[in-house]
């Protein structure tokens, strides 16, 4: 059985552990990477897009990485229960006419008996920011 440590139930240090790895994960820009942390049928919402399974996650990941250049992303815990984290979160990119934004919202997990997220809401939001406001150089 595939399975993706830290596993529920959740500790404090278990749940800034989970946050970590899916930090470290994002920031790789390896859409694969990211989608091994998710259930084989995964149900996102990012933003106004709904999204199912890893196949889903990573054609959009892709897609995501392409138009969003010199990603940097910071996540932060917010709260935890058995199965669930909720994180804060905030990354900056630059889109491909040199263009700067910070991305800022929250993050709902809800985790299987294995550790795999099978469900992510992503509520989302971008502000335009000037180079020099940059909080990730």
């Amino acid at each position: 059985m595939e399975q993706k440590h830290p596993l529920p139930p959740f500790t404090f240090e278990t749940a800034l552990e989970k946050i970590q790895m899916a930090e470290d994960a994002w920031n790789s820009q390896d859409p694969e990477k990211v989608s091994k942390a998710y259930t084989i049928d995964s149900e996102w919402r990012n933003r106004d897009t709904f999204i199912n399974g890893r196949e889903e996650i990573v054609v959009f990941l892709r897609k995501k990485w392409e138009k969003e250049l010199h990603y940097t992303l910071k996540k932060e815990y917010w709260a935890h229960t058995d199965n669930r984290i909720a994180v804060r979160f905030e990354y900056e990119y630059q889109t491909k006419d040199g263009n700067w934004f910070r991305a800022y919202g929250n993050e709902n997990w809800e985790f299987d008996e294995n550790g795999l997220m099978q469900k992510r809401y992503a509520s989302i939001n971008d502000l335009a920011i000037k180079e020099e406001d940059r909080k990730f150089k």
